[in-house]
C-alpha cells in the first residue's frame, strides 16, 4: 500500500481584499503593435559625435577654426598690400622683433609681419579649398560614370595610363608658363589632370560594388545609370571621398607655396606664404622670425586641416558608430 502525501492546496484569495485600484486597464493600440522598439538612429549625429569623441581632434578643429578666422578677416582690416610701402622712411619701423606692439615683427620696409602672413595665407587656404573641390566634384562624377560604363573604361583607361606618367607638378609648372600668373590661370594648371587620380580611385571603389546584388535588380527595373550612382553608389563612398578631400586640401596649398617660391603662378601683387617665405628666406640667419614665422603658420595650417579631415573621414565611415 502506498502511502502519498497531501497536495498543498492553494491559499484562497479574498475576493474583498483585493481593490480595484491595484489593476490598471490597458487598451489596445494599432499602431503601437506595429512599432519596432529600436534606438533612433541619425547618421550625422553619430559622425558628430564619433568626431568629437577624440580630444586631438577637437584641439585641431579648435586651432583650424582660428586660423581660418584670421586668415580670412583680420585681412579686411589691416588693409595689408604688396605695394604699400608708406612706413620706409621711418627707420623706427624696420625690423623689429616681435612684441606687443608687432605680434610677428616687422621687415625692411617697415611692414607688420602679422598682417602679410595672414594675407598670404588667405591667398593660399582659398587656392587650396578651391582647387580641393573642383578635382573632388569632377573626380567623383567621372569616376563613378567610369566605374558604370564598360565602354567608357577602355577609353579613360588609355587616357589615365599616359597622364599619371607625366608628374602632376610639372605639368602645373608648364600650364602656368603658358597661361601666365594670375590667381584663377593657377587653380586651372592645378585641376585639369589632377582630377584623373580622384577618378581613377573612385572607379575602383564603384567597380566593387557596381555588381552587388540591389545595383543589379536596379538595373534589371531600368533605373537610369545617374539615379543609380546618387543612390546605390555615392551613398557608400562618402568616407572615402572626405578622405580624398583632406588629402588633396593639404596637397594644394603646398602646391602653391613651393610655385610662389620659385616665382611661378601668382601675380606679383598677391600676397601668399610662398612669396613671403622666398622674400624673407635671406633673412634667415639675421632675423630669423621673418623666415621662420610664415613656415610655422603653413605647417600649422597643413597639419590641422589634415588632421580634422582624416578624422572627419574616419567619423563618417558607418562602421565606426556605436
Amino acid at each position: 500500500m502506498v502511502i502519498g502525501r497531501d497536495k498543498p492546496q492553494p491559499e484562497k484569495v479574498d475576493q474583498n481584499q483585493v481593490s480595484n485600484a491595484d489593476f490598471e486597464f490597458v487598451t489596445l493600440n494599432d499602431q503601437a503593435t506595429e512599432k519596432i522598439e529600436t534606438p533612433r538612429y541619425s547618421y550625422w549625429r553619430s559622425v558628430a559625435k564619433v568626431f568629437f569623441a577624440n580630444k586631438l581632434t577637437i584641439a585641431m578643429f579648435v586651432l583650424m577654426l582660428i586660423i581660418l578666422l584670421l586668415a580670412f578677416i583680420q585681412p579686411l582690416f589691416s588693409g595689408y598690400s604688396l605695394m604699400n610701402v608708406s612706413n620706409i622712411n621711418d627707420f623706427g619701423a624696420r625690423y623689429n622683433w616681435p612684441s606687443w606692439h608687432y605680434w610677428f615683427g616687422t621687415d625692411a620696409d617697415g611692414k607688420s609681419l602679422f598682417d602679410a602672413v595672414w594675407a598670404g595665407a588667405r591667398t593660399s587656404i582659398s587656392i587650396g579649398v578651391i582647387a580641393s573641390l573642383v578635382t573632388t566634384v569632377i573626380g567623383v562624377a567621372m569616376g563613378a560614370f567610369w566605374g558604370n560604363s564598360k565602354k567608357l573604361d577602355r577609353v579613360m583607361l588609355e587616357i589615365y595610363n599616359v597622364l599619371s606618367n607625366v608628374p602632376n607638378l610639372l605639368i602645373i609648372i608648364v600650364l602656368s608658363y603658358t597661361f601666365g600668373n594670375g590667381f584663377w590661370n593657377l587653380i586651372f594648371a592645378m585641376t585639369v589632370t589632377t582630377w584623373l587620380d580622384t577618378a581613377y580611385f573612385i572607379r575602383v571603389k564603384v567597380i566593387l560594388r557596381r555588381d552587388r546584388e540591389y545595383n543589379i535588380a536596379s538595373k534589371t527595373l531600368g533605373t537610369p545609370m545617374g539615379r543609380l550612382i546618387i543612390r546605390n553608389v555615392l551613398p557608400y563612398l562618402t568616407s572615402v571621398i572626405v578622405t580624398q578631400l583632406s588629402q588633396l586640401l593639404p596637397s594644394f596649398i603646398s602646391f602653391e607655396v613651393f610655385l610662389s617660391f620659385l616665382g611661378v603662378g601668382l601675380s606679383a601683387n598677391v600676397p601668399s606664404l610662398g612669396r613671403l617665405i622666398a622674400q624673407y628666406s635671406p633673412d634667415m640667419t639675421s632675423y630669423p622670425y621673418l623666415f621662420w614665422l610664415p613656415v610655422t603658420v603653413l605647417a600649422l595650417i597643413t597639419v590641422s586641416l589634415y588632421i580634422v579631415g582624416q578624422n572627419l573621414a574616419d567619423a563618417s565611415d558607418p562602421r565606426t558608430h556605436r
